[in-house]
């Protein structure tokens, strides 16, 4: 009598598998979708601090001069 062996999907090993060409896409878009992360979190912070800045008022004359 031969013990039972209770197996899960995992422990097949005819799983499939990415080609060398799918993992290269695959790789490529994960790079390309965290540089559009990178820039639109820095667009944000520049929106964001460009929201929290007062407008620049006209530069003061503190020479004391006046013309």
């Amino acid at each position: 009598m031969t013990p039972e062996r209770n197996t899960t999907m995992t422990d097949r090993p005819d799983t499939p598998r990415l080609t060398d060409r799918a993992e290269a896409a695959r790789l490529a878009r994960l790079e390309r979708e965290a540089e559009a992360l990178r820039a639109n979190l820095r667009r944000r912070k520049q929106q964001s601090r460009a929201r929290t800045t007062p407008p620049e008022a006209a530069p003061q004359d503190t020479s004391g001069n006046e013309a």
